[in-house]
């Protein structure tokens, strides 16, 4: 996987955590640095920690998968991407919530870096992942963008949520089919 597919993916991946900050950008009265720190270290931090487990669960199973890999990729980016797509298209009203607690935090953290476990999985099944560089890349990357979200939040309210996630899903679904594909032997990237 080169550095531009990483991004891409790293991008798609921290959308989940972006449309939370807006949430909380938007439910913030004044934002202060520690603010920043907290949602980019919860949702960044995050989006490191479930890609290493799921590595590590895949890298388990791989020896079982090794002939569907391609496949089981393509299924898994499909699916979170896909259920991107649909909350972002959503109708559906979140509760605006302001707090920087703990006990909300690990849950939006969580909530927001299931899918990286997932990626976690497929990159077990690619050749040549350094997977210590993928999870920095893809948590700094979290990070990043998290921290934006919520002075995009703060600044525009819920305007760009919906539409993130469905960038976030639509940038997932690309990435598992260019997977499915090269594995395949349709293109060559």
């Amino acid at each position: 996987m080169g550095l531009l597919e990483l991004f891409i993916l790293a991008v798609g991946l921290s959308m989940d955590a972006f449309a939370v900050s807006v949430c909380k950008g938007l439910s913030t009265q004044k934002l202060k640095a520690k603010h920043y720190l907290i949602i980019g270290a919860w949702f960044g931090g995050f989006q490191a920690l479930m890609p290493t487990i799921g590595y590590f669960l895949g890298s388990t199973f791989e020896k079982y998968i090794t002939s569907v890999d391609h496949w089981v990729a393509f299924v898994l980016l499909a699916i979170i991407g896909g259920n991107m797509i649909r909350e972002g298209c959503s109708k559906d009203e979140e509760k605006a919530n302001d707090s920087f607690s703990f006990k909300t935090m690990i849950v939006l953290a969580i909530a927001t870096s299931i899918d990286a476990l997932a990626v976690g999985i497929t990159f077990a099944l690619l050749p040549d992942v350094n997977i210590v560089a993928a999870v920095s890349f893809i948590g700094v990357t979290t990070f990043i963008i998290s921290a934006i979200g919520l002075k995009v939040g703060n600044i525009f309210g819920l305007k760009y949520k919906s539409k993130a996630e469905i960038a976030g899903g639509v940038i997932l679904i690309l990435i598992g089919t260019k997977i499915l594909l090269e594995h395949l032997g349709v293109i060559n990237f």
